[in-house]
């Protein structure tokens, strides 16, 4: 059985749309692109670190449409190494619609999904859930992943998607190894998940 990892760039109130670029997810949304400002060497090498071991990808079809638009271009430069490794691995792409799938290695699931990504966690080491918030939201419902990494940003902007916005169910999840800080504030959160569901108690009888 293999391991489901949702990788998600975040502000410290956890919006996570559109950090890439302002016409990533434009709709209602002013802050596209907020990630670039405060992106360093360090952080990018540990980001790219983070999916060392990665042998697929799970993607929603909006994030997948931007991958694709991408990637398969990229072949030169320090780009090259996230180039090789995801023009390579599959790509699985949540979707109920008729998505492009002409990125090489590229395969609709969605009608079945949850049954679908168990699946994929059985057919492969470690599966890789970037970005793709609508995607994650149900994953966190149905407690189907193994870990979540979030990469916290300095900056607060009160409003956009959240992380945990509709989709989140009471769980336990324990820190998997220490925090770490870039040089521009940025911290990694590396949380796997746990058993069991969150307990109560009476901070007056400790």
């Amino acid at each position: 059985m293999g391991f489901i990892e949702i990788e998600l760039f975040t502000t410290l109130d956890l919006v996570g749309q559109a950090p890439g670029s302002p016409d990533e997810d434009p709709l209602n949304f002013a802050y596209g692109g907020w990630q670039a400002p405060l992106l360093d060497e360090a952080t990018g090498e540990k980001i790219a670190a983070a999916y060392e071991h990665t042998d697929a990808l799970l993607l929603g079809r909006r994030t997948y449409e931007i991958f694709a638009a991408y990637w398969p271009y990229q072949q030169d430069g320090e780009d090259a190494a996230f180039a090789e490794l995801f023009n390579r691995i599959p790509k699985y792409v949540a979707s109920r619609g008729k998505p492009d799938l002409s990125w090489a290695g590229s395969q609709q699931i969605g009608a079945d999904l949850v049954s679908e990504v168990r699946d994929i966690r059985a057919r492969h080491e470690h599966v890789k859930v970037v970005g793709s918030l609508n995607l994650v939201q149900t994953l966190l419902a149905e407690k189907l992943f193994d870990e979540l990494g979030l990469w916290v940003h300095p900056i607060v902007l009160g409003t956009g998607k959240q992380v945990f916005d509709g989709g989140a169910v009471p769980s336990n999840l324990k820190l998997l190894e220490p925090p770490t800080a870039g040089p521009a504030g940025i911290v990694h959160l590396r949380y796997g998940l746990a058993e069991g569901v969150p307990g109560t108690g009476d901070m007056a009888s400790r």
